[in-house]
């Protein structure tokens, strides 16, 4: 079925985990490329609806609650704002944003579970699975970690592989671990339900290999094709778990266990076009479940499986859902060469650069489409984006309008001069400009957004190309009505330009609707020689883009390297016990609370500090080299820990009469090692 042949579209894109802010990872691997799709279609006048949500169920969120020390719900409705707001400044333009602790979803969810149920698709089976006898519970995948079988990754989860990603279950990890106590698990008998994906083994294989084999991404059959064509066949895989935080099981002996995240997030396409449809007055039925719909999942390469696999095998079951037409999977962005990690915090986060680079999104969503990793893992630099930013958008797109609206300003008076006679490289240059509109079209209907921006910036090579090759500046000295021709043909080229990279720049393209005082973007629209017409006024646009400076991006990079550096301190190992020695050396030491009288740098020491104590035994004087971290006037009263019996050692000719004792932390900051509450000085450590 083509394009137009459709009534309707649902859109999706991943349900971002609310576990922590928005990353340009995110960003390249569904979220920009789905909100030029759907702009697109409005465009062309669609029906249109574009789903998403915060998915607030997984075990990365019980692992954040627990490191922050806040509940689930805390955390979950932290970041479900922050990704909302996000979202919507940076100009993703979903109709819906829901998320998976709303009630409509939890009964949505619990609908489908139970409905597979009484239809017996579900295998109730009583395996070993991981326990942590510390923390005295089950261990969902995401809490154990161990060395995958396949890649020897030693940080692979319980349930995949990031490094590999190969699918995984718990039990395939060599030496693993909990992620709650650090501790071996166990193996312990529990029950779970199953949801048999060999039953849908041939009907799966015919519908991907068979029915999308054309039109369906390299990427995404091959990872279907690993899952279909092993030797083992699809495998029963368990729908439900043990945890306490999720939607419950809606069974009556299912105390303690709630529903897989990944059988009830993609369900939260379906409550959330619900919960939109209860607040617009709208039926959200034919969504999905009519043939005339065109439903298409946007998501990153990791969750694969899940929207080819697991969902379309429980809607079929379910019955009554039409199938994604297509799932355009993207691989993942790396970030100046390496990975991006939220726990490193080695990310550019959106929230961030919405601050930083205030009225820049299209910068960002332009560069994240030029290099978008849309068959291959693909790398972002501050480099690459302030060069196409400063050579592309400043130097092509934003030169050619600014250039044509400047010369109209100035030589008509902001005044949209009349098209004369026409030569023959106008013509030429008119029809080429009619063949873009169908070129981007057709890049976009096949998801090759990379292809279609590069489309969109040949229309804007073009504008400038004609410019300086009809030079208006130098033809209106000698002939007015000619320059006006040439201008005239060089905005229309701009508001051309307006409606075919507004999928891409929507900010850029209201500016230029501004200019052009265009009602709305209209697809069928563009292409037209006269699509704004001569007696039009100018409003007002300013520039397009600006050009990003050394020092901006060079602050990014360092941002970057000053967060390595923090995560490697952090990590780093600490120092080896020394020599095991008895009790009669440790007896030796003489340990006592002193109190800090004095205290002064030493002339000619960078390092050292002069103290005079009170040990309880007397006043004495110490020397310690602390000045790099303690100014004088702080350690003035407070009471430290010295070893009063070690011997006397001369510095800068002073004797220095026992030790101020000092913990060394993984960044080599020194801290006092100070009594809890006020002491006696002279109290003996033992």
């Amino acid at each position: 079925m083509s394009q137009n042949n459709f009534k309707r579209y649902t859109i999706t894109s991943a349900l971002p985990y609310a576990n922590g802010p928005l990353h340009i990872g995110h960003l390249a691997g569904c979220y920009v490329p789905s909100d030029i799709y759907v702009r697109y279609l409005r465009s062309l006048g669609k029906d249109v609806l574009y789903v998403c949500g915060s998915d607030e169920h997984g075990v990365a969120i019980t692992i954040k609650a627990k490191k922050e020390g806040k509940t689930p719900q805390q955390v979950v409705d932290q970041y479900h704002e922050i990704m909302k707001g996000s979202f919507q400044e940076f100009g993703i333009s979903f109709d819906h944003y829901s998320r998976t602790s709303a009630k409509i979803h939890h009964e949505t969810a619990q609908g489908f579970f139970k409905d597979l149920y009484d239809k017996g698709e579900f295998l109730e089976q009583s395996t070993e699975q991981y326990f942590d006898e510390e923390a005295g519970q089950f261990l969902a995948d995401r809490y154990i970690e161990g060395t995958c079988p396949k890649c020897g990754n030693e940080n692979a989860y319980g349930d995949q592989c990031e490094k590999c990603g190969s699918s995984l279950s718990p039990t395939d990890l060599i030496k693993p671990k909990s992620k709650l106590s650090g501790r071996t698990p166990v193996l312990k008998e529990t029950k779970h339900w199953f949801l048999d994906l060999a039953r849908y083994q041939s009907f799966l294989k015919k519908w991907i290999i068979e029915d999308h084999a054309d039109d369906w991404k390299n990427n995404v059959l091959g990872q279907c094709r690993s899952w279909l064509e092993a030797g083992d066949g699809l495998q029963a895989r368990s729908m439900t778990r043990d945890l306490d935080w999720g939607i419950k099981v809606p069974l009556n002996d299912a105390e303690g266990k709630v529903l897989y995240v990944w059988f009830d997030a993609p369900i939260g396409y379906i409550s959330s076009t619900k919960e939109w449809a209860a607040e617009n007055g709208k039926d959200w039925e034919p969504y999905w479940k009519d043939e005339d719909t065109k439903l298409v999942h946007f998501i990153g390469k990791d969750n694969i499986v899940f929207h080819c696999i697991i969902f379309p095998a429980i809607l079929k079951t379910h019955g009554g859902y039409v199938l994604p037409d297509n799932v355009p999977a993207n691989e993942f962005l790396n970030l100046e060469g390496e990975k991006i990690s939220t726990s490193r915090n080695w990310a550019v986060w959106l929230h961030e650069y919405l601050e930083e680079f205030p009225g820049k999104q299209d910068v960002l969503r332009y560069v994240l489409t030029a290099n978008a990793p849309e068959t291959k893992d693909n790398d972002f630099t501050w480099k690459d984006f302030q060069g196409r930013n400063n050579s592309e958008l400043v130097a092509i797109y934003g030169n050619f309008v600014n250039r044509a609206v400047v010369l109209t300003k100035k030589y008509f008076n902001d005044v949209i001069p009349e098209r004369g006679e026409l030569t023959g490289y106008d013509e030429e240059v008119l029809e080429a400009l009619a063949g873009f509109p169908e070129k981007i079209a057709s890049s976009i209907e096949r998801y090759r957004f990379r292809e279609a921006l590069g489309i969109v910036m040949d229309l804007a090579r073009l504008g400038n190309k004609y410019l300086a090759d009809t030079e208006p500046w130098k033809v209106i000295k000698t002939d007015e009505a000619r320059t006006g021709t040439i201008l005239n043909i060089a905005l229309n080229i701009a508001a051309n330009l307006a409606i075919v990279s507004e999928p891409f720049l929507p900010f850029t393209a209201n500016k230029l609707k501004e200019l052009f005082g265009m009602d709305e973007f209209k697809w069928e629209e563009s292409g037209q020689p006269e699509l704004v017409k001569a007696g039009t006024v100018l409003g007002e646009m300013g520039l397009l883009f600006e050009k990003i400076e050394d020092k901006v991006v060079e602050k990014q990079v360092q941002k970057l390297m000053d967060a390595k550096k923090e995560n490697e301190a952090a990590n780093a190992p600490v120092p080896a016990m020394k020599d095991i020695i008895t009790y009669d050396d440790f007896a030796k030491l003489d340990m006592r609370v002193v109190t800090v009288l004095e205290a002064e740098k030493m002339p000619k020491s960078k390092k050292l500090i002069k103290m005079k104590v009170d040990t309880g035994l007397g006043h004495r004087t110490v020397l310690s080299g602390v000045a790099e971290h303690f100014e004088p006037e702080f350690l003035i009263g407070k009471q430290v820990t010295m070893l009063i019996n070690l011997a006397p050692r001369k510095m800068m000719g002073i004797d220095s009469e026992g030790m101020i004792l000092m913990a060394e932390d993984k960044d080599g900051k020194l801290k006092l090692i100070q009594p809890h509450e006020g002491t006696a000085s002279g109290s003996t450590i033992s």
